[in-house]
């Protein structure tokens, strides 16, 4: 007998979940400690500097650079429109000109008598943060953001794509062993978290876009088709920002796996609820998993089965891959040698050998797999 070292997905019906918000640059935090907050409440903001813009205007008029300040027409920290006349030479006694004009609207900041450049910077461009969460505000970091605490269901999924967004809960398959298609997604998923069964089609994403869903949550899909919906290959850093029309969220792995009963049958005594849901993922180091979180008064708690008892690391346990080469693959536990062996890297750690679903037999370290339950 063994232990598995990293922790399973948490799948819990109500539990307290926090969120640290935070700006990517200093800024301004709007919301207070105690304030209740929508998860478009913005908390925070501040202003990304434009990107600044060279004008060549001793090349532009025929000027030694010492000459360009006394022939502008604008002073550094003026505001300046596309087009505008910036700097002007008059010859043959003033009887042809020449001009520079501004290639965008923003403001002059500076006037080099050096190069004879003048440069010109767009205007800063404004980040919101907003709460994302239905909840209070416990704790505000200054110009830097704030956390939220909330109360509700959470689930988290095994791999996803896709950043934040919030809709209903809705449950467009009978079981979990069914899988998500085309013909179980309708108008009624307009704005939805749309939930599966099992695996999630390509056709049933094209359609989920069409009709207007925000994310799509599944048991499984297939690796090929998800790196065709992202359109690039997806490595081991942070996912997340992928600009995809709809967040996707998988929560058992890659292949053909139906959902855990007990997270269909949290999803689903959830149908009809707003949700928040973000398909960021980090397999190494510092694991982030993507998350579905519905905030709920204790009154609302589903009524659904107590977490099962935590298990063993054993012979014909279920587990979990969640590290590459393997990730998301699933196998049982065929032996447990007892003494430490050397894994590619060079590390001599504790291993295992697991028989995967797909018949292949496979020796990873055991903290590199996580125990399936439910």
């Amino acid at each position: 007998m063994g232990s598995a070292y990293t922790p399973g997905l948490k799948i819990s019906p109500f539990t307290p979940v926090q969120t640290t918000r935070r700006l990517p640059l200093k800024g301004a935090v709007l919301a207070t400690v105690g304030q209740a907050v929508e998860p478009d409440t913005i908390v925070a903001r501040a202003e990304l500097p434009g990107l600044l813009q060279t004008v060549k205007v001793a090349a532009l008029l025929g000027l030694e650079p010492q000459d360009v300040p006394k022939n502008m027409t604008v002073h550094a920290g003026d505001r300046v429109e596309e087009g505008q006349i910036i700097a002007q030479t008059n010859s043959f006694f003033g009887l042809f000109k020449s001009a520079a004009k501004s290639p965008l609207s923003g403001v002059v900041e500076l006037i080099s008598e050096v190069s004879g450049n003048v440069g010109i910077r767009s205007a800063p461009q404004p980040i919101e943060l907003t709460a994302y969460l239905k909840g209070r505000v416990v704790e505000v970091m200054p110009e830097d953001g704030v956390m939220i605490e909330t109360e509700g269901a959470f689930v988290q999924g095994i791999f996803g794509v896709g950043g934040e967004r919030q809709g209903i809960v809705r449950v467009c398959t009978s079981t979990p062993e069914e899988d998500l298609t085309a013909d179980r997604i309708d108008e009624s998923c307009r704005g939805a978290v749309v939930v599966g069964g099992r695996q999630i089609t390509p056709e049933a994403i094209q359609k989920a876009v069409q009709a207007g869903a925000v994310a799509l949550v599944g048991g499984c899909i297939v690796d090929r088709q998800l790196i065709d919906y992202v359109q690039h290959d997806i490595g081991v850093a942070i996912t997340g920002q992928e600009e995809v029309p709809l967040t996707l969220i998988i929560t058992e792995g890659f292949g053909s796996i139906p959902m855990a009963r007990r997270t269909f049958d949290l999803l689903k005594a959830l149908e009809g609820k707003s949700a928040s849901v973000n398909g960021r993922t980090q397999i190494r180091a510092g694991v982030i998993r993507p998350e579905i979180i519905v905030p709920l008064s204790p009154e609302e708690r589903p009524n659904v089965p107590p977490e099962p008892a935590r298990q063993d690391l054993d012979l014909g346990a279920t587990i979990r891959l969640i590290r590459e080469p393997y990730f998301g693959r699933l196998g049982t536990v065929a032996e447990l040698p007892a003494e430490l062996e050397e894994i590619p890297s060079g590390a001599k750690v504790r291993v295992l050998r697991a028989d995967l679903h797909s018949g292949e037999r496979v020796t990873v370290p055991r903290a590199n797999v996580e125990i399936v339950s439910g």
